[in-house]
């Protein structure tokens, strides 16, 4: 392996999630991609990362190897600190006691809403999803990461059905529709990173990946992206980053 290994698409939208956390930060993740980040942040800069589930554990650790299916399955309670019930970890978040919350969706708009319900018309829809579960509220009451891959089909100009609110129609319709706290703050992408312009609340290209071209930004999004005039390169991902990534997941079920 080279200084530049190659790294799945997965481990990508890991890594740069994960760059993204500071330590002694709280943050509420799911499986998937989000814990891989958070536990990928706690092995590196962020010892002090608190990581909460939806399931009412607070503070945990995941060991290597053994990554959970679910935030309520048993391991995820192994080496944490507290476990509560879940409506006392939506209430630390009311409270503001979290930093950050891991998100992704089915669907993303120009304005970091979220839609994880279904695909479709809403009387007759032609996918059904997963639904909300806790993601209304860590999109309504704090700030939060979405880490997905970059596609057109995901990246559209409205979403079919706002599951997660995130500026929902920009400038300050956020705020003057009860939510004046949080929000969508970074967007992770396969292609590069998204935030959005503090005026418009429209996403934007905030760094891409190297060999990512502005074109191909254009080809796989549904809306224009805002432009700043210098768009850095994102640091390449590491070969520590991925060794501790496939320690976590040795059978690749998340980052294959």
């Amino acid at each position: 392996m080279t200084d530049r290994p190659e790294a799945t698409a997965a481990e990508v939208l890991a890594v740069y999630s994960a760059r993204a956390l500071q330590n002694g930060q709280v943050v509420f993740a799911g499986v998937g991609t989000p814990l891989l980040a958070a536990s990928l942040a706690q092995r590196l800069d962020c010892p002090e990362l608190t990581i909460l589930f939806e399931g009412g554990i607070i503070g945990a650790w995941v060991e290597d190897g053994r990554l959970p299916p679910s935030t309520n399955d048993q391991r995820c309670t192994r080496l944490s600190r507290m476990v509560l019930g879940s409506s006392e970890v939506m209430l630390m978040m009311q409270r503001g006691y979290v930093d950050i919350g891991f998100l992704g969706g089915a669907q993303i708009d120009a304005y970091g809403n979220l839609n994880s319900s279904f695909i479709g018309e809403t009387a007759s829809p032609r996918v059904r999803l997963p639904g909300s579960g806790g993601a209304n509220d860590i999109g309504s009451l704090t700030d939060y990461i979405v880490s997905m891959r970059h596609e057109r089909r995901r990246f559209v100009p409205k979403v079919d059905f706002i599951t997660t609110p995130g500026f929902l129609a920009g400038g300050t319709s956020r705020g003057d529709n009860g939510l004046p706290y949080g929000g969508c703050r970074l967007v992770v992408t396969d292609l590069g990173l998204f935030d959005f312009a503090p005026e418009t609340r429209r996403m934007r290209a905030r760094a891409l990946h190297a060999g990512v071209t502005r074109d191909e930004v254009a080809d796989n999004t549904g809306f224009d992206v805002h432009w700043p005039d210098e768009v850095p390169v994102t640091s390449p991902v590491t070969l520590r980053e991925l060794e501790i990534l496939r320690r976590l997941d040795p059978e690749r079920i998340f980052i294959a």
